[in-house]
């Protein structure tokens, strides 16, 4: 299916889509990470809005702060372009990746401590009377 590059997209359109707030489609305005076009108080949005947002809500599933979101999106229409917002945005991954790993050894490491206080408890509970 060919679809219209002509289309466009109302805020609640959006909203719905994306299963966001209205508020956070004005954040990300305000923010810069999309710029939709305006017709009095109406919001106009169009592909390139779509799919920044999309990339933006992908960013922030992945952990990445708005800020990191918005270099790289910058990147992209700025110097240093395509090749330089890739290598950014590897070098995010690859912090992204490792606090990650702190975190799941973190969680690990108090899900043991929580399995020896828990069987300390049931050790515990069967000497009682």
């Amino acid at each position: 299916m060919i679809e219209d590059t002509d289309t466009t997209w109302t805020i609640a359109q959006m909203a719905d889509d994306y299963a966001v707030t209205h508020r956070a489609l004005r954040h990300y305005e305000h923010l810069g990470l999309i710029s939709p076009e305006r017709d009095g108080q109406r919001r106009i949005y169009h592909r390139r809005d779509r799919t920044r947002l999309a990339l933006v809500l992908r960013g922030r599933r992945l952990g990445f702060s708005l800020e990191q979101i918005s270099t790289i999106l910058g990147m992209y229409d700025d110097q240093p372009g395509e090749a330089g917002q890739l290598r950014y945005l590897l070098s995010q991954i690859g912090d992204r990746r490792e606090d990650l790993e702190r975190r799941r050894r973190d969680i690990e490491d108090s899900l043991r401590e929580l399995d020896e206080l828990e069987a300390r408890c049931h050790e515990d509970l069967a000497r009682l009377p």
